[in-house]
């Protein structure tokens, strides 16, 4: 006669309160909202107010409506800054995107010296941009510079004399600068495509070229779109580089707005203005992020499958 065990009887794990998790998670994001408030929309809020004032730094604060206002949209000067930045933010994105992409695609490689490669590109961003702007000015020096100790006549033009000149020396110096940050990014987008991808392509006979316009590229989609905001958004703050490089000039070839916006609040003690305009400065990232974003669509993260 034979017996049976009874089957034991499963346990059911305890079921968590209707709306405990609900109740928790919001919560959570009190620490980085507190944070936000304090160090972004408070002195935003406080910038605004001052650019209705009338204040020269030291005294009482005055109200004076939209005087502030009037002298910055009635002067000529404000849209020769905007053009200077629209030029430098597009002149530095063409510039650093292809390379970015490029050096993010072969540090993603699986060589051993691609690490230490990986090192050495990325050492300009961890030096400060005055440093790198006495460096570039000490280096283009038409009488001793690199140009006049070397003999080379190419290096010993008055770069940072000619407006067609200074300017693209900015471009060369923000773009060696921060070229290595936007190559980690693309170097991470990289690695996140499914090598099934390249396998399947090498399969029907693609090549490298093929395979980088063909797979690469579209999976970087949503990375580029990322990328470009930054780059966008984060060239709206040029200042310190330009300002010692070369001070806005020659003239006011390199004069950017944020660069108008430190003279006018800094140097001429007017607060209401410059205030004004770093308003201005945060309305036009505000549009170009989000003309960004709308360019990239809602799927954020459908361009890269799962994988790698």
């Amino acid at each position: 006669m034979s017996t049976y065990a009874t089957p034991a009887r499963r346990r059911t794990p305890p079921t968590a309160e209707p709306g405990a998790r609900g109740g928790v998670l919001p919560w959570l994001a009190v620490p980085a909202l507190a944070v936000f408030v304090a160090f972004g929309v408070i002195p935003l809020a406080g910038v605004l107010f001052l650019s209705f004032t009338s204040w020269d730094g030291l005294g009482d604060i005055q109200l004076s409506g939209l005087t502030s206002w009037q002298a910055v949209l009635g002067d000529p000067g404000l849209l020769h800054a905007l053009w200077v930045t629209l030029l430098v933010m597009a002149a530095s994105w063409a510039v650093q995107t292809p390379a970015s992409i490029l050096i993010g695609v072969f540090l993603a490689g699986r060589q051993r010296y691609r690490a230490l490669l990986a090192v050495l590109y990325f050492i300009p961003l961890l030096l400060s941009s005055a440093a790198i702007a006495i460096a570039y000015k000490a280096l283009l020096d038409p009488n001793f510079g690199l140009g006049a100790g070397l003999h080379i006549g190419l290096l010993t033009q008055d770069w940072l004399g000619e407006p067609v000149l200074a300017f693209s020396v900015v471009i060369f110096a923000v773009s060696w600068q921060f070229i290595p940050f936007h190559s980690l990014i693309y170097q991470g987008g990289v690695r996140q495509i499914p090598r099934s991808m390249y396998e399947a392509a090498e399969l029907d006979g693609a090549g490298r070229v093929r395979r980088f316009f063909s797979i690469t590229l579209p999976q970087l989609k949503y990375t580029i779109i990322t990328s470009s905001t930054l780059m966008v958004v984060g060239s709206l703050t040029f200042f310190d580089l330009i300002f010692v490089l070369t001070a806005g000039g020659p003239g006011d070839a390199t004069r950017v707005l944020a660069l108008d916006m430190y003279k006018r609040g800094f140097q001429a003690n007017l607060m209401g203005p410059a205030s004004a305009i770093a308003v201005i400065l945060v309305l036009v990232g505000l549009a170009l992020a989000l003309l960004l974003r709308r360019l990239g669509g809602s799927d954020a993260g459908a361009s890269q499958m799962e994988g790698a």
